[in-house]
């Protein structure tokens, strides 16, 4: 990890990369138990990049047979539309995975190798493909579930492929058959179920589920600001002819009350008219 930036805020991605490492170590024998869970305890709570740093300072970036997800605490560019930029080359960050009555997890940014290998018995595990990165265009995920069970996550766009074999289990074929994207992955889903099962399930991310709700609820604003517009118009509207109607009225009776000054003033000029004329 570096220290470029300690004040920045991390992300749900970022929490989880910590995570995925402490998970190794247990794995590994480098944390027992009550370590593991004061680490990822105070790896969910952390706020920043300062406050995730220390958490796994005292562990190897890589080690044993699996390596490690290199962590960067440094923000990095926000991926684009373009799968191109996600198929990388190179290894996995992470190859396979076990859960004995228990789970795992592969999740957040890491990269899938050409083939993950995953093993669960009495266990379970999830592999979420939605941020990750590939290897290749093509990647296979294995799984094999001994009364246990697996799910795979995909984004939209990448098109899945499924040819596992269940006895008393089965593997979940509903997104399998649908177009992938042009030059998206696809991912091809083998392994073996016994009294347990591997689902495929196609979700958006955090984020573009975030988008589209702040979009409905700026749509339902919207919707609800044009009756409210409306009315307020018509308010207007009113306001502005009753004060119209009232200043009409205004200006009548005040023509009246000028009209009738004129009248009684030409009766005085003419009520003194006569007098004069009476005393001549």
């Amino acid at each position: 990890m570096t220290e470029d930036a300690p004040e920045l805020r991390a992300s749900d991605a970022d929490r989880e990369r910590v995570a995925e490492v402490l998970r190794d170590a247990l794995a590994e024998g480098r944390l027992d138990m009550e370590e593991f869970e004061e680490r990822l305890d105070a790896t969910y709570k952390a706020r920043t990049y300062g406050e995730l740093a220390p958490i796994t300072r005292d562990l190897p970036s890589g080690a044993g047979v699996v390596q490690a997800p290199r962590i960067s605490m440094t923000k990095e560019p926000a991926q684009g539309g373009s799968w191109a930029g996600r198929i990388v080359g190179g290894e996995g960050s992470s190859t396979w995975a076990v859960a004995v009555m228990s789970g795992f997890q592969r999740r957040g940014r890491w990269t899938v190798p050409r083939r993950f290998n995953c093993f669960a018995f009495w266990g379970g595990g999830e592999i979420d493909l939605r941020e990750a990165n590939f290897a290749d265009r093509e990647v296979e995920i294995n799984c094999v579930a001994i009364m246990g069970g697996m799910q795979v996550i995909v984004p939209p766009g990448v098109e899945v492929v499924v040819r596992g074999i269940g006895i008393m289990g089965g593997f979940d074929q509903r997104e399998e058959g649908v177009p992938g994207d042009p030059g998206a992955p696809r991912v091809i889903v083998t392994g073996f179920a016994f009294w347990g099962g591997v689902g495929v399930e196609r979700k958006l991310t955090r984020a573009e589920r975030q988008r589209l709700k702040e979009e409905r609820r700026q749509e339902k604003l919207d919707r609800k600001a044009s009756p409210r517009e409306l009315g307020q118009s018509v308010r207007d509207d009113a306001r502005d002819a009753h004060r119209r109607m009232l200043e009409g009225h205004h200006d009548l009776l005040r023509d009246r009350s000028r009209e009738r000054r004129e009248e009684r003033r030409e009766e005085r000029r003419e009520e003194r008219d006569r007098r004069r004329r009476r005393e001549y």
